[in-house]
């Protein structure tokens, strides 16, 4: 006996699927939200510090990694970050943009959760939580799911089930088992936008650092991002050590400019005119923390004396030490703190207009489940929209 039989079912109540299921609605489809947690949106609720960054005003396919760079362009120029910008104005929700076209919540993250919800209800699209589902098999005239919570048949089943970062908040890789159990093929998955970890001598003095923050470009694999790398006890963080951790691979160096907005040596040799006699810490504490200073002198090789008694090209080694930093993590934090996962479903197994697998009529893959990844800022939220969107023009 079936319990239930619906239209659509989008499996993940997450940005996404949520969306995806309001806009399948508007047709006039009946549609069914089922999630495994018990409580809806947790990522959405803790994103950008609790704030959700929502969506960023540069939003463009350029901001996106992906082994085919041409799939998400389709998606994202068809519903725009200008689209979303408008209905959380329609809903009268308050932002604000932080830096680099960052738009934010000025209260809370609920506001995004609750719009999200309330088009679903409008749309009269139901959500289901701690709904397991044990196994999908297909038939002709859909799916049929069988649940803790029973048995479900649907036409169009949407996998909108995210990737594998922050497993405490349910992160799982059920989604990649369906597109495995289906034939489609997964790519190999990664954390992405995570903190680097650091090897011993590394950590050492770099772990005494732990608070300090500097703005710096970070570059690795002919990319590079200019914003601010944070000391950790564990390791480097802050937003351009995330950014580039997601072009970095295990073994490789990542190079950092710590004096991003100028040239070091120039600065350096301004002061030696003006003041020969002051130490190289107290000449590079007028642009650095003197904490910072005193640890990493030492640990870049580099003596602390008056300016006056570097020689020769030895004040442009000292800058060029700033401008080069050259470090090799260790690896990363993984999953645990990760903000995305790289890799996922293949995209060559999707129509980049519908969403849906090219060989499993009626099976969607939307969001963060396939092989699209966003940079920092916004980015990971419009590829949901964009591609939850899309599939609820079609579902």
């Amino acid at each position: 006996m079936l319990k239930k039989q619906v239209d659509v079912i989008v499996i993940g109540a997450g940005a996404a699927g949520l969306f995806c299921a309001a806009e399948a609605g508007k047709r006039g489809r009946s549609v069914m939200v089922l999630d495994h947690a018990k409580r809806i949106g947790g990522k959405i609720l803790m994103s950008g510090g609790g704030r959700c960054n929502f969506t960023n005003m540069y939003a463009s396919h350029e901001n996106f990694l992906s082994d085919n760079k041409h799939f998400c362009k389709s998606a994202l120029s068809r519903y725009t970050q200008w689209d979303f910008i408008g209905l959380v104005a329609q809903y009268g929700i308050a932002y604000h943009e932080k830096t680099l076209g960052q738009l934010f919540c000025d209260d809370s993250a609920k506001d995004i959760l609750n719009m999200l919800l309330a088009e679903c209800q409008k749309a009269g699209a139901s959500v289901t939580s701690q709904c397991d589902i044990l196994s999908i098999e297909k038939h002709d005239n859909g799916f049929v799911l069988e649940t803790n919570q029973g048995q479900y048949q649907c036409e169009s089943l949407v996998i909108a089930t995210g990737g594998l970062s922050i497993p405490k908040l349910g992160a799982s890789p059920f989604g990649y088992k369906v597109a495995e159990q289906f034939g489609l093929k997964v790519l190999p998955t990664r954390a992405g936008l995570v903190p680097f970890t650091l090897h011993e001598q590394d950590k050492n003095v770099l772990a005494e650092l732990s608070g300090i923050s500097l703005d710096a470009r970070a570059s690795c694999n002919d990319t590079s991002f200019n914003e601010s790398i944070l000391f950790t006890h564990r390791g480097l963080s802050g937003p351009a050590v995330l950014q580039i951790s997601s072009f970095w691979q295990p073994g490789e160096a990542v190079e950092f400019d710590l004096f991003p907005h100028g040239d070091l040596h120039t600065e350096l040799q301004k002061t030696l005119q003006q003041q020969p006699d002051i130490l190289l810490s107290t000449a590079l504490a007028a642009h650095y923390a003197k904490r910072y200073v005193q640890a990493v002198l030492p640990y870049l090789g580099l003596d602390n004396k008056p300016l006056k008694q570097y020689q020769g090209k030895q004040l442009q080694q000292v800058a060029d030490a700033f401008h080069q930093w050259q470090l090799k993590p260790n690896g990363t934090e993984g999953y645990r703190t990760a903000e995305v996962t790289l890799g996922g479903v293949d995209t060559d197994e999707l129509s980049s207009k519908t969403m849906m697998a090219k060989n499993v009529g009626g099976l969607y893959f939307i969001g963060e489940v396939m092989d699209v990844t966003g940079w920092l800022g916004g980015f990971n939220f419009q590829w949901a929209w964009s591609s939850g969107w899309v599939a609820g023009q079609v579902v």
